[in-house]
């Protein structure tokens, strides 16, 4: 008797550790006098009872309203008069609910309940569906098969897409194809949110119950054929950005793309995607562009419009740098590499036009340096010898007024880019460009990038830890001069 009073001690007590059996001993009303530790104790107590207090609440709250909601519906002027058939549901939850329906009506309407009720006998039937995750939802769906219209009664529940996907879901588990049509069609006609597309698509791809799910997925899905006009579509947007006559629609749209184009990049890579060949025609065109406009700067300073020329010049060079940041982003910026480094044509003209205007277009120079010094440009090194060949005179000569001039320039990212892009050179090449900034740091100060961190290693390299290796003859086009202070 002892050994089974204790063990029924034992039950009670853990009854009561897990809320069951409310204890009269448990006191959470603070003491009038707590010691500091005593507070601190209580307090977390208190916490942790109000908590729970809390979380009774709503379920209570919760499943007032939901029995609330199902005296409604079995009180819907539908169900009357009352049928022959009691059709009783169990949640999993053990809510029990139980309705007089009619034989008829859940014979015809739903295969699952025909096969239920085949019998003709005048004996009255009950059926019970256990198990359920949602009873009000089964009573709702039970309930539109007695409704005569059915849109209606879809649009009165005003609950959106969630409910909607919940009957469809009943509706096809008891075959009631006349509800799942229904819920099909409302699905199609209402508006979803991002959320809410993501679900309807999973259930629908779940469900494969109807041929008109895919009329409802027409609306996130189109025909294989429009893979071979996305390209066109995508040009044709960037093209829009490139070419629009408003500065702030421009910008927005900019920014827009750029955000939706490195989604693409970052989801699926079978996603249909803006081609590289639909980007570097972009740049093509842009550089030609660029380089008709240095052409006429550089004519005579008579011309009335050559404050449009030097406005275009900047607004090209933006599109070349925008372009230029989508290949980087795809990993497709190694081709631009060359295509720049060849443009000493381009260069030539830029050093005739005041910096002032000029500026815009060394930041494309600074770009790629940028991107070879963090590893997202993978060229050989011939390539990111003809670069700084190019352009890199240019780059010297622009730096300050980039720096003063644009907020969006980091200097120490683009210093960082350029001294790595340098370091990937050969020794001599680094020898050459590194003395070249030397002197020229020494006479142009903060207007000269500050590329000593890239000079210290170099220096390591050449005169304290120094390798053998076959002779580099390749000379860098840059000459040492002395710039007047």
């Amino acid at each position: 008797m002892g050994g089974e009073s204790g063990l029924k001690s034992r039950e009670v007590s853990a009854m009561i550790k897990h809320g069951f059996i409310s204890d009269p001993t448990l006191n959470f009303s603070p003491p009038h006098r707590p010691t500091h530790t005593h507070t601190h104790t209580q307090t977390q107590t208190q916490t942790l009872f109000d908590m729970m207090s809390h979380h009774h609440n709503l379920a209570d709250d919760h499943r007032r309203k939901t029995q609330d909601r199902l005296s409604e519906l079995l009180h819907d002027p539908a169900l009357l008069p009352a049928g022959d058939v009691r059709l009783t549901v169990v949640g999993r939850d053990g809510l029990r609910v139980s309705m007089e329906v009619r034989k008829t009506v859940l014979a015809s309407k739903s295969r699952f309940f025909a096969d239920k009720l085949r019998s003709d006998t005048a004996l009255s039937h009950s059926v019970e569906i256990s198990d359920c995750d949602d009873v009000q939802v089964y009573v709702e769906a039970v309930l539109l098969m007695h409704c005569h219209d059915l849109k209606t009664r879809l649009r009165s529940m005003g609950d959106g897409v969630p409910k909607i996907l919940s009957l469809l879901k009943v509706s096809a588990a008891i075959m009631f194809d006349l509800g799942v049509l229904s819920c099909l069609e409302y699905l199609e006609s209402i508006p979803w949110t991002e959320d809410e597309q993501e679900e309807v698509i999973s259930q629908l791809e779940r469900l494969q119950i109807h041929d008109s799910a895919n009329e409802v997925l027409l609306r996130v899905s189109s025909d294989p054929s429009t893979a071979d006009t996305a390209d066109d579509i995508f040009l044709n947007l960037l093209s829009g950005v490139l070419q629009a006559k408003d500065e702030k629609a421009r910008r927005e749209m900019k920014a827009l793309l750029s955000r939706l184009l490195k989604e693409n990049a970052s989801n699926d890579s079978s996603r249909l995607d803006v081609s590289k060949d639909t980007l570097y025609h972009l740049c093509r065109k842009c550089i030609s562009s660029l380089h008709l406009c240095l052409s006429e700067a550089t004519g005579s300073d008579e011309r009335p419009d050559r404050g449009v020329i030097i406005s275009d010049i900047t607004r090209e060079a933006d599109n070349i740098q925008w372009i230029v940041d989508i290949l980087i982003g795809k990993k497709m910026g190694d081709e631009f590499v060359k295509i720049w480094a060849e443009q000493k044509e381009l260069a030539t003209l830029h050093s005739k036009v005041p910096t002032v205007y000029r500026h815009e277009i060394s930041r494309i120079t600074a770009q790629l340096c940028i991107g070879i010094g963090r590893g997202h440009i993978l060229v050989p090194k011939e390539f990111r010898f003809s670069l700084l060949s190019t352009w890199l005179e240019a780059l010297y000569e622009d730096f300050g007024w980039m720096r003063r001039a644009s907020r969006a320039i980091d200097r120490k990212l683009v210093e960082d880019g350029l001294s790595q892009t340098i370091l990937t050179l050969p020794l001599l090449q680094q020898q050459a460009v590194l003395l070249n900034w030397f002197d020229r740091f020494l006479n142009k100060g903060d207007d000269c990038p500050n590329i000593q961190k890239a000079f210290e290693i170099w220096w390591r390299r050449a005169f304290i830890r120094q390798y053998s290796a076959e002779p580099d003859n390749s000379q860098l086009q840059i000459t040492l001069s002395h710039h007047p202070s």
